[in-house]
């Protein structure tokens, strides 16, 4: 089992999606900063989330010409729930089901390297 070692300054959210992936998973260095990123993402939703749910959980608000206007906890969430999904993708970690580390450049990579008999 890999070595967890949780980033510092990490709330509730962020250190249960730490514990998802760094539990299972051995990353590089790049990989750590990216999960870590999107740990502090992940924190950010549940403050988002807290936040819209203090307030009565209101879909619109007044604008700033008095029109009714969707409520900005919600698009900030949009955005949000969108960054952690593509810093997710960037991890490429396999499905549950699946046994293999999806990573086409590495594989690609070591494809041209076996063929020209520099390695594996």
């Amino acid at each position: 089992m890999p070595k967890s070692n949780t980033p510092a300054g990490l709330e509730a959210a962020g250190c249960e999606l730490w514990d998802s992936v760094a539990g299972k998973y051995e990353l590089r260095p790049d990989e750590r900063v990216v999960l870590t990123k999107a740990c502090e993402t992940a924190d950010m939703i549940a403050v988002l989330d807290k936040a819209w749910t203090d307030l009565g959980k209101p879909f619109l608000t007044k604008g700033s010409m008095g029109q009714d206007v969707i409520h900005p906890l919600i698009g900030e969430r949009r955005t949000q729930t969108a960054a952690l999904a593509k810093l997710l993708a960037q991890l490429k970690l396999p499905d549950e089901a699946g046994g293999e580390r999806p990573n086409q450049q590495r594989d690609a990579a070591q494809s041209r390297w076996a063929q020209h008999g520099k390695g594996a």
